[in-house]
């Protein structure tokens, strides 16, 4: 679940774009283009369709609390969306799990959750009265609990994972418990006035954006922002909840909703019939909490990145046998640090190749597990999928498209922002959505510290929306996009939006 530390050519440029924007723009009186490219007297740029004023944000994470502080000070009138009870997205910690994934994954554009809209024909806000059998299981459901785990430490050093107005003690350790980061993003909520109990009223916790869908101006028809349907959950009683709907129109939308929300669980065959066979024996690494529930189990956990190395690590005491499944990455855009992430696993836990397939039989202890190599593996009481998330924002049903395939582009209509849920597409530097450059995404990338990093996309963002820095035509946007989409090998996969060292300069 962790992010990994990569100070990239891209967070460099960041810097520049924003210094450039001070300097080189003034001087030349003129605006700066953020494409990595200074501008000339003919350069031709974006014009919004309507001036930017009031911006949603969903999420309340890191990188929703740093956009709200920063647009505010800009002088937008910003609204602040965040479906669980306090700040800090992953970051904050209850004993609470998450539901467990589903096997087979869902369709991306349900794959965090399955919008809940208000009945048809009613007008606007509403509010109903649920009695409920498991208040507890319905809330959770909507807060969605966070994948972290008891005693998880953060494997970036806290000169990155810091915000610059707030930074860490000096004699702090470098790697910061998660207990300790908590505390750290509600410090810095309530130092702006956003934290839960601080009565903002551009502030709601307890909602969750259902559906964010074009907003059209009732005199002339045309597209003049955005129209977001939200509900708000709160327990009344021991076993009631009350939901209100209602709507808000803003003139843009910053989505920072995090991308640990929807679990992937890979399409291996029989998996699906293994899970459906043996009820609990499969889990995905955002549901572990503890390890004492793996005591005297033997463990097979699919996936050797940071999630799945630690745990093995964690769990390794307890169990009675811990296996590690590595398919290993061959894919020269994405160098994954495999030394680091195996300094969590102790010599005793077994390395396995890729899994080939699961083969059930009449106890999970008697099922097979068939390696790539051919080799088979007996006696494992629980498997963990330990293998990532995917990207889901079900509140844009209209721009999640599954038809399309790795190199494939939509032939009519907008181009899509998630296809398999692997990546993130038709993006401006991983910032505004080409089609519609009112909606943009702050810390969806792979690689990357997002405390550090969201101040400069939020600084940039900011500047974009005012006119003070400037983006390039749609045209010359997907021509950028395209570009990069020939040097990246022609197709896309989970890696287009990965910050390395390759493959970012230009973007």
């Amino acid at each position: 679940m962790r992010l990994t530390l990569r100070l990239t050519s891209v967070l460099a440029a960041a810097v520049f774009s924003l210094t450039a924007t001070r300097t080189h723009a003034q001087q030349a009186q003129q605006p700066f283009i953020l494409n990595n490219e200074f501008p000339t007297q003919g350069d031709a740029f974006y014009e919004f369709k309507w001036p930017v004023k009031k911006v949603a944000i969903i999420g309340a994470g890191a990188g929703g609390l740093i956009s709200y502080r920063t647009l505010s000070q800009a002088g937008y009138e910003v609204l602040l969306y965040e479906r669980d009870h306090h700040p800090g997205g992953n970051w904050h910690y209850t004993e609470e799990t998450p539901p467990d994934a589903p096997i087979p994954n869902l369709d991306p554009a349900i794959a965090d959750f399955v919008p809940s809209l208000p009945p048809k024909g009613i007008t606007l806000p509403f509010e109903e009265v649920y009695d409920l059998e498991d208040v507890g299981r319905e809330k959770r459901a909507f807060r969605a609990p966070k994948p972290i785990w008891r005693g998880l430490r953060s494997n970036a050093p806290k000169v990155i994972q810091q915000i610059r107005e707030l930074p860490w003690p000096e004699d702090l350790s470098w790697d910061i418990s998660a207990i300790q980061l908590q505390g750290y993003l509600r410090a810095f909520a309530s130092y702006h006035g956003i934290n839960a109990n601080d009565e903002n009223p551009n502030v709601f916790y307890n909602t969750r954006v259902e559906l964010v869908e074009k907003r059209y101006d009732t005199n002339t028809g045309e597209h003049r922002g955005w129209r977001l349907t939200l509900k708000e959950f709160k327990q009344i009683g021991s076993k009631s909840v009350k939901a209100r709907w209602w709507t808000e129109d803003v003139d843009a939308v910053v989505i920072a909703s995090g991308r640990y929300n929807a679990p992937n669980v890979p399409g291996i065959p029989g998996l699906d019939e293994w899970n459906a066979k043996f009820p609990g024996s499969v889990t995905h690494s955002r549901v572990y909490k503890t390890p004492e529930e793996y005591e005297n189990k033997t463990v097979l956990i699919i996936g050797a990145a940071t999630s799945g190395a630690e745990i093995s690590g964690i769990i390794n005491p307890y169990a009675k046998k811990v296996y590690l499944s590595n398919r290993g990455h061959h894919d020269p855009h994405y160098q994954y640090p495999w030394d680091i992430f195996l300094t969590y696993v102790p010599d005793n836990v077994t390395f396995v190749p890729e899994i080939k397939a699961f083969h059930p039989a009449n106890s999970a202890k008697e099922s097979i597990i068939e390696f790539v190599n051919g080799t088979k593996l007996t006696g494992i009481d629980r498997v963990i999928s330990s293998t990532g998330y995917r990207y889901s924002f079900p509140f844009f049903p209209q721009y999640h498209d599954t038809s399309l395939g790795d190199n494939e582009t939509a032939s009519e209509g907008p181009q899509p922002l998630v296809t398999d849920g692997s990546h993130i597409r038709s993006l401006h530097l991983d910032l505004v959505y080409i089609e519609e450059p009112t909606i943009a995404f702050i810390n969806m990338n792979l690689g990357i510290q997002s405390f550090t990093y969201s101040e400069y996309q939020a600084a940039a963002l900011a500047s974009v929306w005012k006119g003070q820095a400037k983006i390039p035509t749609q045209e010359r946007m997907w021509e950028l996009f395209e570009k990069r989409l020939e040097e990246f090998g022609g197709a896309f996969d989970k890696h287009w939006l990965y910050l390395g060292t390759d493959g970012t300069q230009g973007v």
